[in-house]
């Protein structure tokens, strides 16, 4: 099956945080914080895709309170951090929706990522991905985590299920 029908069929996107809505970098403050940061137009996707009707997760290995804050501001509120099996996190989410493995996509950059991305319906990395991550993907985007990857892939999907000028037409004006 070709890329543009597995993402005619997605119901769900999940994304991994570190490497694909941020660039991989961990910055700390003095006093132990940690610092993100993410891509604005990423986010605006994330809120396209989710009023296009798509369900949303984060599935993320690492724990974060900003990670919950980004979520909380986008409206994503399927996240899971700390896990150490996505492929098991995503399984059940998939059950509590009532959705099947070929409706899901993810997106992920290392190694931790493959064993969700081998189950679903759409595997996607950034271009920043490690060789074998992107080997497995089906969608390789353009741009790196953190610098459009993850709004790329949204455009992808919303064009292949023709809801993208649908999504983009409340923004548009006439000159």
């Amino acid at each position: 099956m070709d890329t543009q029908s597995r993402a005619s069929r997605i119901k769900l996107v999940a994304f991994d945080i570190d490497g694909v809505m941020t660039d991989g970098g961990l910055h700390y403050t003095d006093d132990g914080g940690e610092l993100k940061t993410f891509n604005v137009q990423d986010g605006l996707g994330l809120v396209l895709m989710r009023r296009a009707g798509f369900e949303l997760a984060i599935v993320t290995g690492r724990t974060s309170g900003v990670v919950a804050a980004r979520a909380a501001d986008l409206g994503i509120t399927h996240v899971y951090q700390g896990v150490a099996d996505k492929r098991a996190a995503v399984a059940g989410l998939l059950e509590n929706l009532g959705l099947h493995w070929a409706d899901c996509a993810f997106m992920g950059d290392d190694l931790i990522d493959l064993s969700v991305m081998a189950h679903c319906g759409l595997a996607m990395a950034p271009a920043n991905a490690r060789a074998i991550v992107k080997e497995r993907a089906h969608l390789i985007t353009k741009a790196g985590g953190g610098h459009g990857a993850v709004r790329e892939a949204i455009e992808f999907i919303l064009a292949a299920q023709n809801k993208l000028s649908a999504a983009f037409a409340p923004y548009l004006v006439d000159a």
